[in-house]
């Protein structure tokens, strides 16, 4: 289908884009790679009178590693993530996850921040960002404002994020040299959702897990990465198995998908601790 008529827009600024959607409330909405909202747009199930493009806002871009985090600007690309060689020393994690996003075509021009901002609970990038602890940034016209990862996601397709707010930026605590890491997903096809997906850090005493497109958001479970942390895989599992939530669909019935869960969240495990040090 073709999308209904609205106004296109390409602000140079940030301060620009938040003017215009301050003007044009919720008839506005950002778009940075497109891959979500456009599609919506041309199967009638978004309907927006003005379309704010962010590629010129070059202040939203670039990767800085300092020795305690790495900081993320939003219009980011995927593929820029996976050749960055000091992204990919302080968090291997990041890229190992960008690889399994879509394909090469799609990774080009689609972006972290349009990955987590628009809580799709099917991304790959939300979950992970709770997995790091993750913090955003968000700007608006009183200014900008951290937001945890894992206080981010309220339901499907609703965040912390305000009407006139843009996330710009992702900030991610350095994880301790030696600490062990993977990022598994279990798809039907090449640039599918994941049936499920798990994100998993562990180090020596301390853990982190997360999973992908098994509730209405990611879940982060505290439960089970004390689990984790302290040698219990069944019981990590297990943890994990109980806060999860999913929904029967083309990708099969709540029986099957934890099943999935399970199997993808051991291997995510055992990767994990076989690269930790």
């Amino acid at each position: 289908m073709i999308p209904a008529g609205f106004e296109y827009h390409r602000p140079a600024d940030l301060t620009s884009a938040i003017d215009i959607l301050k003007q044009h409330g919720d008839e506005a909405r950002v778009v940075a790679g497109g891959h979500s909202l456009i599609p919506m747009m041309k199967l009638r199930m978004a309907e927006l009178g003005h379309l704010v493009d962010l590629q010129d806002i070059d202040a939203m871009r670039g990767i800085a590693v300092a020795g305690d985090a790495v900081t993320i600007g939003a219009m980011t690309t995927q593929h820029e993530m996976i050749v960055h060689d000091g992204l990919a020393a302080a968090l291997p994690i990041l890229r190992e996850a960008a690889l399994q996003i879509a394909d090469p075509q799609v990774r080009y021009l689609g972006t972290i921040g349009g990955n987590v901002a628009n809580g799709d609970p099917g991304n790959d990038m939300p979950g992970l960002m709770q997995c790091l602890d993750a913090r955003f940034d968000l700007t608006g016209p009183d200014g900008t404002r951290q937001v945890a990862a894992r206080d981010f996601y309220e339901a499907a397709y609703f965040t912390a994020r305000e009407d006139e707010e843009i996330l710009t930026a992702i900030i991610i605590p350095t994880p301790a040299p030696g600490t062990g890491y993977a990022y598994a997903k279990q798809k039907r096809k090449i640039g599918d959702y994941a049936t499920a997906a798990a994100a998993v850090l562990v180090d020596n005493g301390s853990a982190s897990v997360a999973m992908t497109n098994l509730a209405d958001t990611p879940i982060w479970s505290e439960a089970a990465g004390a689990a984790l942390a302290a040698g219990d895989i069944e019981g990590c599992v297990a943890a994990m198995l109980g806060a999860i939530d999913p929904q029967e669909d083309m990708r099969g019935p709540v029986a099957f998908k934890k099943h999935v869960a399970a199997v993808v969240l051991r291997r995510a495990i055992d990767s994990a601790l076989s690269r930790r040090s």
